[in-house]
């Protein structure tokens, strides 16, 4: 356990040498490439600004959704009608959806229980 320790404690101090030393170097190039993302001046105001823009975009962009999804749900329908014309490939992708929903709906109860399968706190 003492080793393990030792070799975490050095690789830590490795990891903190190479951001020492090639942190500035990696930030001016992150900034230079994505310069033109960056609104001047930065003020709080300009941040307000852009905030408010993407909040009201994304609330634009709910009717576009909205259709989006009932043709989803159109096209879903079509394919329960047409029961006899599914191919056992789309069948098989549908499944594995179905399966993997209930799984993660599973899961998040376990999560939400506090990572207990039974329920009980050990």
């Amino acid at each position: 356990m003492a080793s393990r320790l030792t070799q975490l404690t050095a690789k830590a101090k490795q990891a903190s040498q190479f951001v020492a030393k090639s942190g500035c170097d990696y930030y001016k190039n992150l900034m230079e490439k994505n310069k033109k993302y960056v609104v001047n001046p930065p003020t709080i105001d300009k941040c307000g600004e852009l905030s408010k823009q993407l909040f009201y975009t994304r609330l634009a962009s709910i009717p576009g959704r909205y259709e989006s999804f009932w043709k989803e749900a159109d096209g879903l329908k079509q394919l329960l009608k047409n029961k006899k014309d599914l191919k056992v490939e789309e069948a098989g992708i549908a499944a594995m959806f179905g399966i993997e929903l209930y799984l993660l709906f599973w899961a998040g109860e376990i999560v939400g229980r506090g990572f207990t399968i039974t329920g009980y706190k050990v």
